[in-house]
C-alpha cells in the first residue's frame, strides 16, 4: 500500500513505476469535481476510473476486499473517510469470492486493520496482498466522491 496527498505527487512519481504514475497523472490532470459518476476509460480495460459518490457507513457493515487482477489508486476528490488497511493472510475468514465476476474478494474476518483517514486530496494505492475496507464513516456519516483508478496489474511487469 502506498498513501499519500495529491499536493506531493511531482516528489512521489519519481519513485514509482510508469504506470502508477499514469494513474496519479489522470488525477491531477482531470477535472473530476466536474465528472459525474460512471465509468472512464484512461487506457481501454487495463487502466480506466470509476467515479462514486456515496455516504460512508459504519465499518461493520462495510466488506473487507482484496482484488487479484487489478491495483486500485484510491483518491477523494470531496469528503472524507476512512478506510481500514490489512495485509492478505491465509487465516482470513472468505465472505465471498466474487473473482471472476467483479475482480474481488471480499472477507469476513481480517487481522490486525490500520485504519487510514482519507480527506479530500489523499489517495491510497492498493496492491492484490492488500486488504482495504473502503467507504467508512470518519466521525459521522459523510457524503464523499472518490475516484478509484483501476490498474490491470500485468502492466507494472
Amino acid at each position: 500500500m502506498i498513501f499519500g496527498h495529491i499536493s506531493t505527487v511531482a516528489e512521489d512519481v519519481p519513485h514509482l513505476h510508469k504506470t502508477l504514475v499514469k494513474g496519479l497523472e489522470y488525477l491531477t490532470k482531470t477535472d473530476l469535481v466536474a465528472l459525474p459518476k460512471g465509468k472512464y476509460e484512461i487506457e481501454g480495460k487495463d487502466i480506466y476510473v470509476a467515479i462514486n459518490e456515496y455516504e460512508t457507513q459504519p465499518r461493520e457493515v462495510r466488506r473487507a476486499e482484496a482484488h487479484v487482477d487489478y491495483l486500485d489508486i484510491q483518491y477523494i476528490i470531496s469528503g472524507q473517510e476512512m478506510v481500514a488497511y490489512s495485509l492478505l493472510a491465509a487465516n482470513n475468514e472468505v465472505l465471498a469470492d466474487e473473482l471472476a465476476a467483479k475482480d474481488a474478494i471480499f472477507y469476513k474476518t481480517v487481522q490486525q486493520e490500520t485504519d487510514l483517514v482519507m480527506t479530500e486530496g489523499m489517495y491510497a494505492i492498493f496492491f492484490p496482498w492488500d486488504v482495504h475496507r473502503p467507504n467508512c464513516i470518519l466521525n459521522k456519516a459523510a457524503n464523499v466522491k472518490k475516484a478509484v483508478v483501476k490498474i490491470k496489474m500485468s502492466l507494472l511487469k
